[in-house]
């Protein structure tokens, strides 16, 4: 049989189908008994389990060992910052943010919730946008649902297509405008984030409100963030906002993740051209320039727009869609980076200065 450390210096070293990083940096390799070998990923990937299994196996027939390798998933919990206390029930915060509006954030949003939970995660969705909520819609909850109490200080968050959700929209009617000022805005917020009585979530996503302001800001430096993902468009104004957004994370220490290149491309429902409406590769180039990872780029489809305006995200209402690979990659991108970063960080020394 082959020896322990031959499987494990193996398998470290390979790279999984799609995936840019090696084996060891986003999973723990453990041989609970001769010939058997159990991969416990940092991300979920119920899409993609078999697939990888099979990989494995062949990868270490390919050097001569044999051996039964079965695939699952634990998500760890963020570390939180000094003087951040960590929520009780969620393991991960993931902020959604972008520099300006009209990038399709809350739509990248609510896309990327629904599909790490259809890889297999614990997934809520916060809707930070106090002044124009539209997480309710695109989720397709009735106008006129209410949370329910649970206890004297907590509500229930809202179940819809598989994941728990909470909004200002849950709270006013559809014509209630929000004239607060900052603090009232960030106050609201915090009583969503903290009076929500999230249950056993691996992430919560934060759908952010457009800017660098004051909601921003508060999230940032009072909430335990494990990362932010920054939407941008190709086109130049938004780049600049983008760049802004990840300007900010960097000052309150909250690492990014990534960026999302949305409408990247429109192909035309008639004639099948491609074309760059709002230009070409200004995503890839903020990536570059900040060596942050590219996690996706996204089409302007007709399909997603109309699926999103009457609450039929295109993840769950039509899967085997191209778009919903795209989303299902980008997610998966997502988890993965935030899972290498874990690692990293659990890995590094930890270096104690006491006067003694």
């Amino acid at each position: 049989m082959p020896s322990e450390h031959a499987i494990q210096e193996c398998l470290s070293a390979v790279t999984l189908p799609g995936l840019s990083q090696p084996l060891a940096s986003i999973a723990s390799i453990r041989i609970p008994a001769e010939g058997v070998c159990e991969v416990v990923l940092g991300f979920p990937a119920r899409s993609h389990q078999q697939q990888y299994e099979a990989f494995l196996r062949d990868s270490l027939a390919a050097q001569g060992l044999s051996c039964e390798v079965s695939v699952s998933w634990e998500i760890a919990a963020h570390q939180a910052s000094q003087g951040i206390k960590n929520m009780e029930n969620v393991r991960n915060i993931i902020a959604v943010a972008s520099g300006k509006g009209g990038v399709g954030k809350s739509t990248t949003s609510v896309n990327l919730a629904l599909a790490l939970a259809a890889e297999g995660a614990r997934v809520g969705l916060l809707d930070a946008d106090i002044y124009g909520p539209s997480v309710q819609m695109m989720l397709g909850v009735e106008s006129g649902v209410r949370p329910k109490q649970y206890g004297t200080q907590y509500l229930l968050p809202i179940e819809a297509q598989g994941i728990q959700s909470m909004s200002m929209a849950y709270l006013v009617t559809e014509k209630t405008p929000m004239v607060w000022r900052g603090p009232m805005a960030t106050g609201a917020l915090q009583q969503l984030l903290y009076q929500t009585y999230w249950q056993d979530l691996d992430y919560l996503i934060i759908d952010m409100p457009p800017g660098t302001g004051d909601i921003q800001l508060t999230l940032s430096q009072k909430v335990p963030v494990a990362g932010a993902v920054v939407v941008t468009t190709p086109q130049d104004i938004a780049l600049l906002d983008a760049k802004k957004g990840i300007e900010m994370f960097a000052k309150v220490s909250v690492p990014v993740l990534g960026v999302v290149e949305n409408m990247a491309v429109h192909v035309c429902s008639q004639c099948g051209h491609a074309e760059h409406i709002f230009g070409e590769g200004g995503g890839e180039h903020i990536a570059r320039d900040y060596a942050v990872p590219m996690l996706g780029a996204l089409p302007l489809s007709m399909q997603i727009r109309e699926q999103a305006d009457r609450g039929a995200p295109v993840v769950t209402q039509a899967p085997d869609s191209e778009a919903a690979q795209l989303y299902r990659d980008m997610a998966t991108a997502t988890a993965v980076e935030l899972a290498r970063r874990q690692r990293s960080s659990a890995a590094a020394p930890q270096i104690s200065i006491s006067d003694d």
